[in-house]
């Protein structure tokens, strides 16, 4: 089964950078969500999560419009340039030690760019860390409280340490929009709270809130090639797909771990249609039923993959590569399930130093093609 669901807003020519405020043509932000199907039965009842209800035409009305960000900086400090290179170096270092393949790839953009999305990468890697690192232990209510009162502050021009004033920095110089930071941040709140996922639109939410704003964020930073500025709320929610797809590969991949730590990211419901439960998975059995289950399972995730090919492909034309790069290595990870017979509470899923490296020049033709099919 599949279901849609669309939100209208206004449309503008331009960049995702150069967009006028006052817009008059109608667009559409769609989310399909494709359920997994199982001969002899039931189809699975799922149901997408409504954009409105996230408030994602708001945030990309508000990222597309003129010039750097004048709605979010109160007040916009003067830095040290050597202050500010060294920060921008730290996040670079940070950057090309966890997310090799992704960096290599910003290494075609701007250096304006590049700099902007190592900040963005970096903030959102130490928010991860928060729930998911090795002080993740002392994890609670309140340090989710105050990372949130320091995000406001460097939105308002008050960074609390070197990495703050870089992504503050970049916030001063692109129209990012607050709210996918702190819809972030909400979704570390779920992971302390939440372990289970009835159904998938739960497990949607959650997507979006540790992933999908990771697309929001980064869009007004790649930019939008101009002959494709007219479609920028369909490159936004492609950018959405991307992390939608990403995180539900992260999900797949890590079962096993996972269920170590008490923590089943998978939608109950249609365990149970498959005949599954949370033991199957804790015993680590690999069955008929299970495989049947994760093969719908990576159905969808490739489904998100798929939406996110024809926005990858319009944006500015140097910042194409590190995104085709991360659908190609995610799309690799889904096949090494495959590979692995859907073992994957036992063995982990991963794609290799030299296939990523053969990976690299793919990504790079098609990212710069628009005529190229999978």
């Amino acid at each position: 089964m599949a279901s849609t669901v669309s939100i209208l807003g206004k449309s503008c020519p331009g960049s995702v950078i150069n967009n006028r405020r006052n817009c008059d043509r109608e667009f559409t932000i769609t989310a399909r969500v494709v359920a997994p199907k199982k001969p002899n039965l039931p189809e699975l009842s799922i149901k997408g999560i409504r954009h409105t209800d996230l408030r994602v035409r708001e945030i990309v009305q508000r990222q597309l419009r003129t010039g750097p960000n004048d709605f979010s900086i109160c007040r916009k400090p003067e830095f040290h340039p050597e202050f500010l290179e060294d920060a921008y170096d730290r996040c670079r270092d940070i950057c090309a030690e966890y997310a090799k393949t992704f960096y290599l790839g910003t290494r075609l953009m701007t250096e304006e760019r590049q700099k902007a999305i190592w900040a963005i990468y970096v903030w959102c890697r130490r928010t991860d860390e928060l729930v998911d690192g090795p002080n993740a232990i002392h994890m609670s209510d309140a340090v989710l409280d105050r990372w949130e009162e320091r995000l406001h502050d460097l939105f308002n021009g008050r960074p609390f340490d070197m990495l703050d004033a870089a992504l503050t920095h970049t916030v001063q110089k692109f129209p990012l929009d607050i709210k996918p930071f702190r819809d972030m941040i909400e979704g570390m709140r779920m992971d302390i709270k939440k372990s289970r996922y009835e159904n998938f639109q739960e497990l949607y939410l959650y997507c979006y809130y540790v992933a999908g704003t990771v697309g929001l964020m980064s869009v007004p930073v790649m930019g939008i090639a101009p002959e494709s500025s007219s479609d920028a709320p369909n490159i936004y929610n492609s950018a959405l797909s991307l992390g939608i797809g990403n995180q539900l590969t992260n999900i797949l991949r890590d079962v096993g771990e996972d269920a170590l730590r008490g923590r089943v990211y998978l939608p109950q419901d249609e365990l149970s249609q498959f005949g599954l439960c949370d033991e199957d998975i804790y015993s680590r059995r690999i069955t008929d039923n299970w495989r049947e289950f994760m093969k719908g399972q990576i159905t969808r995730a490739r489904f998100y993959f798929n939406q996110a090919e024809e926005g990858a492909s319009k944006l500015d034309k140097d910042s194409r590569w590190p995104v085709w790069s991360s659908l190609l290595l995610y799309r690799n990870i889904l096949d090494a399930i495959e590979e692995n017979d859907y073992d994957n509470l036992t063995k982990r899923a991963y794609v290799g130093r030299t296939k990523k490296l053969l990976m690299l020049p793919f990504s790079y033709t098609r990212s710069v093609s628009t005529g190229f099919a999978f």
